[in-house]
C-alpha cells in the first residue's frame, strides 16, 4: 500500500520561499499523478499543482508564476518550490495520489491517497 510523507512546511515572511517535497513509500510499479493541494481553515481542499507521470505540471491560477512542481519517479518524490509566498498561501498543503487516470488534475476528489499535510504560514 503506498503512503505519502510531506515535509518542508514552515512559518515564513511574505516574499520569501519554501520547498516541500512528498515521499511515497510501499511499492507500486505504476506511476501516477501527484499533486499538491491546500486547505486553510474554514475553506475547502484546493488544489495547487498537480504533475502527470510523463512530467506535465498544472497549476492554480493563484500560484503561477510563482510555484513550480517536479517530480522524480527513480526517487518516488514530488516536489514543490514556492517562490513570492504570500499571506494567503497560509494552509496545510497535502500531498495526493491518483491510483487511476484523471480528467482534472486540480480536483481533489480525483486523488484517492493523501498525506498527512504540512504547515505552511506566511506572515505580512
Amino acid at each position: 500500500q503506498v503512503q505519502l510523507v510531506e515535509s518542508g512546511g514552515g512559518s515564513v515572511q511574505a516574499g520569501t520561499s519554501l520547498t516541500l517535497s512528498c515521499l511515497a513509500t510501499g511499492y507500486s510499479k505504476i506511476v501516477n499523478y501527484k499533486g499538491w493541494f491546500r486547505q486553510a481553515p474554514g475553506k475547502e481542499r484546493e488544489g495547487v499543482a498537480a504533475i502527470s507521470p510523463g512530467g506535465r505540471p498544472s497549476y492554480a491560477d493563484s500560484v503561477k508564476g510563482r510555484f513550480t512542481i517536479s517530480r522524480d519517479n527513480t526517487k518516488n518524490t514530488i516536489t514543490l518550490q514556492m517562490n513570492s509566498l504570500k499571506p494567503e498561501d497560509t494552509a496545510m498543503y497535502f500531498c495526493g495520489r491518483a491510483s487511476r487516470g484523471i480528467a482534472s488534475p486540480l480536483l481533489p476528489s480525483e486523488y484517492d491517497t493523501w498525506g498527512q499535510g504540512t504547515q505552511v504560514t506566511v506572515s505580512s
